[in-house]
């Protein structure tokens, strides 16, 4: 692809083996909130999406030994590789394609900041604690402005960290969820592609 730098972003959901800790709890909250149908049916959207992620990703030709691989949630920590392996064994679609792309040539990177995915884990637990009480629950708008806030600062250290890792000649595929928005935070030079087809609204 030449001299310059190009951004494969891949809109992603997640699925209940990338929640860690978190999956059981997550998984209780959307069956009270959906019912089990429509928890049934919100993990066969993920699982479309996922199917026409590595549909769309089968299709492409890719130099890999010139192919970086950043993914939503894992942080930037000297272990990158052996979390991606720990999920992927967990059952996880996203490690286990980030896994196979590796096998091809293509590097894992630490994309996230791990003081700001220990600062989410602890407002999420905040969240579970409070639905657990009935009726209106205080602090929620506290909570929803918390959300927002850490959402903008992710997005800006993961365009940070592509913009300062990415180099000349290289591609990078980004794995990214949808509510996320790296916006103008990228180098102005670096050329974002969308191969997927956003068919999937998720609430």
């Amino acid at each position: 692809m030449g001299a310059g730098r190009t951004l494969i972003h891949i809109p992603i959901l997640h699925t209940q083996a990338d929640m860690g800790a978190l999956s059981a709890p997550i998984r209780q909250l959307k069956v009270q909130r959906l019912g089990r149908f429509g928890w049934k049916r919100t993990v066969n959207r993920v699982d479309k999406l996922w199917n026409e992620i590595e549909e769309t990703l089968e299709r492409l030709v890719l130099p890999y030994e010139r192919v970086r691989l950043y993914q939503d949630g894992l942080p930037v920590c000297g272990r990158e590789a052996e979390i991606v392996a720990e999920l992927a064994q967990a059952g996880s679609r996203d490690h286990r394609l980030l896994l196979r792309l590796a096998g091809k040539g293509a590097t894992i990177m630490g994309t996230e900041s791990s003081e700001l995915l220990v600062e989410e884990y602890q407002l999420v637990k905040e969240e579970f604690a409070a639905r657990r009480s009935e009726g209106r629950v205080p602090g929620q708008v506290r909570r929803q402005a918390l959300r927002d806030s850490l959402l903008k600062r992710r997005d800006q250290y993961i365009a940070r960290r592509v913009s300062a890792t990415l180099n000349p000649g290289e591609t990078g595929l980004l794995f990214l969820g949808m509510l996320h928005s790296l916006g103008p935070g990228l180098d102005k030079d670096i050329q974002v592609v969308y191969p997927v087809h956003q068919l999937l609204n998720y609430g």
